[in-house]
C-alpha cells in the first residue's frame, strides 16, 4: 500500500509503460485529482479528472507510477462525481 501523503502537487502521473498520463493537482478522497491541463479533448476538456489511489504502484521522487499502462489507466479516469470519464 502506498502512502498518499508522499504524492506531491505537480508530480507526474505515468503509466507502467512510462507514458505521461497527467499531472497531480492534489489528492482528494482516495483519488488523485489531475490538473485541468491534462483533461483531454471534447467534452472532457477544461475540467478535472481523477485516478484512484488503487492504481498507484509506487512513488518515485516526482513521479507517481501506475500499475497499468497509460492507455489502460485512461479508461479508469473518473469525473468528480465518481462516474467513469467515458
Amino acid at each position: 500500500m502506498i502512502n498518499a501523503t508522499q504524492i506531491k502537487e505537480h508530480a507526474n502521473v505515468i503509466g507502467a509503460d512510462g507514458v505521461h498520463l497527467g499531472t497531480v493537482d492534489h489528492v482528494e478522497g482516495g483519488r488523485i485529482k489531475l490538473t485541468k491541463r491534462d483533461s483531454g479533448e471534447g467534452l472532457h476538456k477544461g475540467h478535472h479528472h481523477f485516478i484512484s489511489l488503487g492504481l498507484v504502484a509506487e512513488i518515485e521522487g516526482n513521479d507517481v507510477r501506475l500499475s497499468a499502462n497509460a492507455d489502460v489507466a485512461l479508461t479508469f479516469e473518473e469525473e468528480e462525481d465518481g462516474k467513469a470519464a467515458d
